[in-house]
């Protein structure tokens, strides 16, 4: 009994130091390992500040910008903890991970297939710069402010002060249209005068109403045409261009160009007729 116990203690005395002697001789590895997640974790905070601040300009909404500034230094720490596994000699252990991560990433991107489409779709919209916060869009049926660009949607406050919520992944699949995207844009009008009109004295009038309101560039011109003998009146369109990026401020544009040629007709005696039915009675 006692010849087994010294050979039992003598076997863990050798194996104790046969680790010590391998420890020893892997303690300028370990440090460098410890050095490089050391230096990797430092670098990843460091490239998270200046990354930030660099993306500023590219993407505004802080949300987005944020997941990308954290992916990037969640990468550099996995690179480090690679590096440092490699140094120790644990290949197996680094293999290993790797298959566990390729699986596990798999898995997670089966089951998270929409959220990440509509992550994406964010980043996308964010980068693209094609849809910002205060631009407003109509898309999906709705029509708004832009308030908030998130990870997973977009929140859009409508005229009558309700909020809607887009998937991001519909934004960019479906046909939207951002009035932030242009600084002027075309408003147009359609009126009606009377048969009795001169029609030459109705155009110079417009025209002229139109261009001390809302003077065009030099690029741009004031359309008008006669369009149809109307049942009661000959009708007009009238085009013309106006510092517009929402749909509001066309509404309000639209409002004031109808007064000013109520007004301008008013004062020249020009009559914009309504419909009148004659009833005649043979009795």
């Amino acid at each position: 009994m006692e010849k087994q116990l010294d050979s039992a203690w003598s076997k863990l005395l050798n194996k104790l130091a046969s680790w010590f002697d391998s420890l020893i001789l892997n303690l300028p590895n370990m440090l460098i390992a410890l050095l490089v997640f050391v230096l990797a974790y430092w670098f990843s905070r460091h490239l998270k500040s200046l990354a930030n601040k660099y993306l500023k300009k590219l993407i505004k909404q802080p949300s987005i910008r944020d997941l990308v500034t954290t992916v990037l230094s969640v990468i550099i720490i996995i690179l480090g903890t690679f590096l440092a596994l490699s140094i120790l000699n644990l290949d197996g252990t680094l293999k290993s991970l790797l298959a566990g991560a390729g699986v596990a990433g798999l898995a997670i991107s089966l089951a998270l297939q929409g959220t990440l489409s509509n992550t994406f779709s964010g980043i996308f919209i964010a980068i693209k710069d094609e849809m910002n916060i205060g631009d407003w869009v109509e898309t999906n049926g709705f029509s708004g402010r832009v308030t908030e660009i998130g990870l997973r949607n977009t929140k859009i406050k409508e005229a009558d002060n309700n909020i809607v919520v887009v998937p991001n992944k519909l934004i960019l699949d479906q046909p939207f249209k951002n009035y932030g995207l242009t600084k002027r844009i075309r408003t147009t009008i359609t009126c009606g005068v009377g048969y009795e009109s001169d029609l030459k004295n109705v155009k110079k009038i417009s025209v002229k109403a139109i261009k001390e309101l809302f003077p065009p560039s030099t690029e741009e011109s004031i359309e008008f045409y006669f369009t149809d003998f109307g049942d009661s009146s000959i009708d007009f369109l009238l085009r013309f261009w106006v510092d517009a990026q929402e749909n509001l401020t066309a509404l309000e544009v639209k409002s004031e160009a109808v007064m000013k040629i109520k007004e301008v007709f008013d004062n020249n005696n020009i009559n914009i007729p309504f419909p009148i039915r004659t009833i005649i009675n043979k009795n």
